[in-house]
């Protein structure tokens, strides 16, 4: 994806509830606050900033594997946003808390060393995000051992 443009168009339901749609085949989704501001009735802006961190790491780590004849399947993502309020006081995302877990033990996979000294710098939203926002990364593998 270079030089593309990328558009999502939100259209206000109710209240904070957005349908959100993202064009072509692709399903739609709502986005809505949780209470008091909203109904809860789809994730928050903040919950799909965090899907779009772990959706891209997921996708950098697999196609970097992949490359290599790799199958880690199945990969889990965990993205834990830290909200706080800043100086002035505002609500921001003031650290985001990445784990993503191989679905099989590390000494099943090669070149694992090389991908993961490099597939996180391939990650689009996270290395665009993570100019503002801290994002702090883990790896494991199936039996929980620590990679990265």
């Amino acid at each position: 994806m270079s030089n593309e443009q990328v558009t999502v168009e939100l259209v206000q339901q109710k209240d904070y509830r957005f349908d959100i749609h993202f064009g072509g085949t692709v399903p739609h989704l709502i986005g809505d606050e949780p209470a008091p501001l909203g109904s809860g009735k789809g994730p928050s802006p903040v919950q799909l900033l965090c899907a779009a961190v772990g959706n891209c790491l997921s996708d950098s780590l697999l196609f970097a594997l992949r490359k290599f004849k790799q199958s880690p399947e199945p990969l889990t993502a965990t993205v834990v946003a830290q909200v706080g309020r800043n100086p002035e006081g505002r609500l921001r995302v003031l650290r985001m808390d990445a784990t993503l877990q191989l679905g099989i033990p590390a000494t099943q996979l090669e070149h694992l060393d090389r991908v993961l000294g490099q597939f996180e710098s391939y990650c689009t939203v996270t290395q665009s995000v993570g100019q503002g926002i801290p994002i702090v990364l883990k790896v494991l593998d199936a039996n929980n051992a620590v990679l990265k």
